[in-house]
């Protein structure tokens, strides 16, 4: 007999329950659970880790399009909550969700016009965010069941785009890790090979609320960005190819600032869907910028080394998505998506998103938490 929707979401939470309520790891070791968690309408299999550190830190992957299904931290007082956007099944995964949690590709954020121009043969991929391309196409990353193996301190995901796949020249081989440290550390490591010249921008989607998932909106949450200006778009959320600086804008959060400050005052959209542009070197791993929930006293310090990170709150969530947690409202989280600039491909002054044979990608992204 088919379980009615609240029925299988209680089923799915006992699961988790029962996975989060064995014993931490010990220090120095990571704790990897792997459960079966459901098929495609193909038949093909998905499943779900579980890693957990040696302080009850845990985070939940799932092989469908990599996602971060949850991830509980501690607030001041030592109470675990889960603090990112995610559903209860797969199932939840397969109906229009935005990206939750997911690893996104072969190119995060946009690309103009759904085109771009490499070594003088113009590229046409899907249309799928008005006249762009948004996150990889219709079937990006995020659609894909990647092959799962417990690697070193983590989990390590594979998946292979064929040549030509959603539009894109080469066969592209990435690797993505997730490690959990004992100092309370998601880090996630991509890499990405090829066999002909191709463009790639990897990413993941995580909606943070550091309160936790579901409790509200994240306006008084403390955002600080290490990012002198920002790439400023035009009305379909293209860059233009200037690099602005931030200051005397709503967009400078080189001093701790709540998200809710400015945000209505970004022109048009009401809030924040930008990309700013990070100091330092590229390439090199640093400090860009960290999230505080005075409530909790939860704080998520990012590392990176991306170019850049958009900032997006949850602009389109209106309440009709129930997840973990409950009902996700507008405003009731933030993404830190570290990456290149949007639409890279065709501005020749951003930093190149090409990789080619020999030349793998490679890029670092650390998610660190803590309590103030």
């Amino acid at each position: 007999m088919k379980m009615r929707g609240w029925t299988a979401g209680l089923l799915a939470g006992a699961l988790a329950a029962a996975c989060y309520a064995q014993a931490p790891a010990k220090k120095g070791q990571l704790n990897v659970q792997k459960q079966a968690w459901g098929k495609l309408p193909d038949g093909t299999p998905v499943e779900l880790y579980t890693l957990s550190n040696a302080n009850g830190m845990k985070v939940a992957i799932t092989t469908y399009g990599g996602a971060v299904v949850s991830l509980t931290a501690p607030d001041r007082n030592g109470k675990y909550a889960d603090v990112v956007l995610g559903m209860d099944s797969v199932d939840g995964y397969l109906k229009p969700v935005p990206y939750f949690g997911a690893l996104i590709g072969r190119y995060g954020n946009r690309i103009g016009h759904a085109q771009f121009v490499l070594d003088g043969k113009t590229y046409h991929v899907p249309r799928n965010d008005g006249d762009n391309s948004l996150h990889g196409g219709d079937r990006g990353f995020d659609k894909r069941v990647w092959t799962a193996r417990e690697a070193g301190g983590g989990l390590e995901l594979t998946y292979v785009s064929k040549d030509g796949e959603e539009g894109y020249p080469g066969t592209l081989v990435t690797s993505v890790t997730y490690e959990l440290t004992d100092d309370n550390a998601l880090k996630i490591t991509y890499h990405a090979s090829t066999d002909k010249p191709t463009v790639v921008n990897l990413t993941n989607h995580s909606y943070f609320n550091l309160s936790g998932a579901g409790t509200g909106d994240v306006l008084k949450e403390v955002l600080e960005l290490d990012a002198d200006r920002y790439t400023p778009v035009d009305d379909t959320l293209i860059p233009t190819g200037q690099l602005l600086p931030v200051e005397g804008t709503p967009y400078d959060f080189r001093k701790a600032t709540a998200i809710g400050a400015h945000s209505a005052e970004v022109p048009k959209l009401g809030g924040y869907d930008n990309n700013f542009v990070l100091n330092g070197e590229p390439g090199k791993l640093r400090k860009a910028g960290s999230l505080y929930d005075p409530a909790s006293g939860r704080h998520m310090e990012l590392e990176t080394t991306e170019p850049g990170v958009q900032i997006y709150m949850s602009l389109g969530l209106d309440g009709s998505i129930k997840g973990i947690g409950g009902a996700y409202q507008k405003y009731g989280a933030v993404c830190l998506e570290t990456q290149h600039f949007p639409d890279s491909p065709n501005h020749a002054n951003f930093p190149s998103t090409v990789v080619r044979p020999g030349k793998d990608y490679h890029s670092e992204t650390i998610y660190k938490f803590s309590v103030k």
